[in-house]
């Protein structure tokens, strides 16, 4: 009885989190520590499996299908992400994405090392060696998964300032995309 009640309340109280999230599929949860550094947040909640999560986001069909339409993912740790935008575009264009994956763990976490293009500022790309992106995936239940997006390592000045609001915006797309193909994977 007393497991009956404890799953009943925790429905409710999953009822009223996603009630009260209607029609706002991600969401930017941006922060700062408590040393004034930025943390760039984006949550959003997807209705699949934790399992679904991750082979979306560690496999290169996954990667094709939310992020970009070139993309190429050897998924280990000092492995690599390449993605890129244009349809046209090979691995290795100009404008190619690279991001070096630091660390994972299975089904739960993982930490990328952004590298800035040259669509960006020189300061940046000079000073971008702090700027990682951790990857969270929380179970919910056995249809509904977290997704939590944390970028840190951002720097300081004016040119970072619209380093971070291009990540912000990007970043807010990205997961939209992200939610929209699983779940359309759900269908």
């Amino acid at each position: 009885m007393k497991t009956n009640l404890v799953l009943i309340v925790d429905l409710i109280c999953f009822s009223l989190f996603t009630a009260s999230l209607a029609g706002q599929t991600v969401r930017n949860t941006s922060t700062t520590t408590q040393n004034g550094e930025r943390v760039l947040r984006i949550e959003t909640i997807v209705p699949v499996s934790p399992e679904k999560v991750w082979q979306t986001l560690t496999t290169t069909e996954g990667w094709k299908g939310w992020a970009a339409p070139v993309a190429k993912v050897d998924f280990r740790i000092g492995g690599t992400i390449f993605t890129h935008y244009d349809s046209n575009a090979k691995i290795g264009s100009p404008g190619t994405i690279q991001i070096a994956i630091v660390n994972y763990l299975e089904r739960e976490m993982i930490t990328l090392k952004l590298k800035l293009t040259n669509q960006f500022p020189e300061k940046t790309r000079a000073e971008d060696q702090d700027l990682q992106e951790i990857v969270q995936v929380i179970a919910i239940d056995s249809d509904h998964t977290k997704v939590v997006s944390s970028m840190v390592g951002w720097g300081i000045g004016k040119e970072w300032d619209d380093v971070y609001n291009f990540f912000a915006k990007g970043n807010q797309w990205s997961y939209q995309q992200l939610f929209n193909f699983l779940s359309a994977k759900k269908q």
